[in-house]
């Protein structure tokens, strides 16, 4: 498979905005969301956008669309919000944020505005490592761009993208792969697919191949920090140097409010074990020596389509 050149999709969709809306809106600063179908390589991009000087991005949040959900229907939005950020958040020990120090943000935001209370979670966590910017890497929200863009309309999304089917054996066996190999091709397929219907309702979409990343990672990267206004720094191309310090941050269980266990902390370090090198060639296609032959006819019987469109080989 050639992929040589990079490979992306570059939307900037202006839509009609009252004038003053819109005066607002070009004040803000673009932050990246980095989104994709899991063992996308999602990770390793946040560690290299991470290691600039200039921007922060926490550990998976998941807690957007539920906010924004429970903030429309509380008759305090102000605590729903902050309930859902800490009470109800499985990850919410993830961040290392003080809680009351949150609060504290939370009750200066008069009148309450959701997207404000959003933002004060990011800049709370950014200043910590005395950084500006913040950005996400939350692969679910793929499915929730249009709505995280109305939320917050500096959101810049960049879809990460890798063969279907070394993302299939690189989730093999952990706690959140599939049962059968139809089942991750459905849903690399259906992924894919919502993304890029969605990307045509975006003002800022930027498509990036994993294999790129990998094998002509400053080039990408450049192409990744043009997208969202950010100057190059040579210290993302080292992000392996230091990621194994910024992953000791999730090396926890993740338990539900009732102590149930989602996922636990050694799997999660086992997951992100290879952070701590810098990009590996070996783990691009992977499917041709480690997916058996009818594996392998499965997933394309399903997704060849999708394959054939991203410009991936088949069979």
């Amino acid at each position: 498979m050639a992929i040589s050149r990079l490979r992306s999709i570059f939307v900037r969709r202006q839509r009609t905005r009252e004038s003053d809306k819109n005066s607002e809106e070009k004040t803000l600063t673009p932050s990246p969301f980095i989104v994709g179908v899991g063992r996308s390589g999602t990770t390793m991009l946040r560690l290299m956008l991470d290691a600039h000087p200039d921007l922060a991005i926490p550990p998976e949040t998941h807690f957007l669309p539920q906010a924004a959900l429970a903030c429309e229907r509380a008759p305090d939005p102000r605590q729903a919000f902050l309930e859902t950020v800490r009470s109800n958040n499985p990850r919410w020990g993830d961040y290392h944020i003080e809680g009351d120090l949150l609060a504290r943000r939370i009750a200066a935001i008069e009148p309450f505005n959701l997207s404000e209370a959003v933002r004060a979670f990011y800049g709370l966590y950014t200043e910590k490592f005395g950084k500006r910017r913040w950005g996400d890497k939350t692969p679910h929200y793929l499915r929730k761009m249009e709505l995280i863009q109305s939320l917050l309309p500096e959101a810049h999304f960049i879809h990460l993208i890798r063969d279907g089917r070394d993302v299939a054996m690189s989730a093999k066996g952990l706690s959140f792969g599939h049962d059968t190999i139809e089942d991750a091709a459905r849903q690399w397929r259906s992924w894919i697919k919502k993304a890029r219907s969605q990307s045509q309702n975006l003002d800022f979409y930027l498509e990036v191949r994993y294999e790129d990343l990998v094998l002509n990672t400053e080039s990408t990267l450049k192409k990744v920090v043009d997208f969202i206004d950010l100057p190059w720094n040579t210290n993302m191309l080292d992000y392996h140097a230091t990621a194994k310090k910024r992953m000791s941050e999730i090396h926890r269980d993740v338990l539900t409010p009732s102590g149930e266990a989602l996922i636990r902390g050694q799997e999660r370090k086992a997951m992100h074990s290879l952070t701590s090198e810098p990009p590996r060639h070996d783990r691009i296609g992977r499917w041709k020596s480690e997916m058996t032959h009818a594996d392998r006819e499965r997933f394309e019987e399903i997704a060849s389509k999708t394959l054939r469109d991203l410009g991936y080989e088949i069979g």
